[in-house]
């Protein structure tokens, strides 16, 4: 039910703690105190920290009561994920007006893939400019920008700029630019970067500089592609992705709900319900969102991706289940709404009943398709989409053999 597509050349877009710089946005005057956002699992802890607070010695992970003792003047806020998660998504659907390969991190983090773009528009600096018009004209954050081959020197290079900067690593130059930034840049966890500091290694210039060899046999497969990554001889591609129309199934109860029996009893009509859309027969379920509305604002929200697909209820309630169980929403919910966001193939016998949902997949292949030709139409004033037809099969000459007529999708 997605097509996918990849890019070599990739930009890198990242806003910083991009919860926080949400509630910021809608609650003006929030940016001159120092705030902190409360951990959407449990609301002992913080979870996202503003630099007037850090000023204040206040840090991800304390409990309130240990951050009031630093800041008396800190405000906390209650999480709103599913706020966040609209807001991430108006940025991704801005950013694809730049391309249509676009692939997401974590909230604030994405990947825009730029292979072709330099006819539309020029050279990397231009697209990186056009990427900030169009995030600013969505968002309106900070926005801290990189543009390499490959997605990682590409992040790199957007951990490294200033705020509303940008840094473009010239093709050829990944090494040079790589070889002075701390280890830190690695996906690495807690222990391997503590080893990799005991052992003197600071820079991905000096991890490189060590044989490849004697870095996996200290720290096997992953310290394999750590010295790749860090070698520059790495280069993962953006990979975008079609992604299907979710199916949505939604209750609103008519007295907030508190109870999580209850709350339970609904999630199982709703699966019920969105297991027999006509769009989901003949697919089994990959991925599944749950969100909660709080009564007097704010949101819950928790997303699974189901190790085996699968079509069964019971098993795709059961992560959420536990979900609930383990972190229930703060308040009594007003409104319930469940998605299933991702799909995988059926069995042979169940695709034969999959024409709705490759249909609708299809019609909305189409409506991508014609979108992005009146684009084009509009960016070169003129049609530049042809369709290849065969005139003249038994010609041995290929400009007699076929024809090219203008392209209407």
């Amino acid at each position: 039910m997605s097509l996918s597509s990849t890019s070599s050349l990739a930009a890198c877009v990242w806003i910083p703690l991009f919860s926080l710089r949400c509630e910021e946005s809608r609650h003006e005057g929030l940016a001159a105190y120092p705030t902190a956002l409360l951990a959407p699992d449990t609301t002992r802890k913080l979870w996202q920290v503003s630099s007037l607070a850090r000023h204040a010695g206040v840090k991800p992970g304390m409990t309130v009561s240990q951050a009031i003792g630093l800041c008396p003047t800190l405000r906390l806020i209650e999480p709103d994920p599913v706020h966040y998660d609209d807001c991430f998504a108006r940025v991704l659907a801005a950013l694809n007006e730049i391309s249509p390969v676009i692939e997401s991190g974590e909230l604030g983090l994405a990947y825009v893939g730029t292979d072709g773009l330099e006819g539309i528009f020029g050279t990397p600096e231009k697209i990186v400019e056009a990427i900030r018009r169009t995030v600013g004209r969505s968002d309106g954050r900070t926005v801290r920008l990189g543009f390499g081959r490959g997605k990682f020197v590409a992040w790199v290079a957007a951990s490294r700029s200033k705020p509303d900067e940008a840094i473009i690593v010239p093709l050829g130059g990944e090494k040079a630019f790589l070889a002075s930034q701390p280890i830190s840049v690695l996906p690495l966890d807690s222990d391997t970067h503590r080893r990799l500091r005991q052992l003197g290694i600071r820079t991905l210039g000096a991890l490189a500089a060590i044989p490849e060899e004697a870095i996996t046999a200290q720290f096997g497969a992953m310290g394999r592609r750590l010295w790749r990554l860090a070698a520059g001889c790495i280069a993962e591609p953006v990979e975008g992705r079609v992604a299907p129309e979710p199916i949505v199934a939604a209750l609103t109860f008519f007295t907030p709900v508190g109870e999580r029996d209850l709350l339970v009893h609904a999630l199982d009509q709703l699966i019920g319900r969105a297991l027999k859309h006509p769009r989901r027969i003949g697919w089994r379920v990959h991925a599944v969102r749950l969100r909660a509305d709080i009564e007097g604002g704010g949101s819950w929200l928790t997303a699974h991706l189901l190790k085996d697909p699968t079509a069964d209820g019971e098993r795709i309630a059961a992560p959420l289940k536990t979900r609930l169980e383990q972190s229930p929403p703060t308040g009594a919910v007003e409104r319930l709404i469940l998605e299933f966001t991702a799909f995988a193939p059926g069995t042979s016998e169940l695709q034969l009943f999959a024409r709705d949902a490759q249909a609708a997949a299809r019609a909305g292949q189409q409506r991508a398709l014609q979108s992005a030709a009146r684009e084009i139409r509009m960016r070169v004033k003129r049609a530049c989409l042809y369709h290849v037809i065969e005139v003249q099969p038994w010609s041995r000459l290929p400009e007699r053999r076929y024809a090219l007529i203008d392209y209407e999708p």
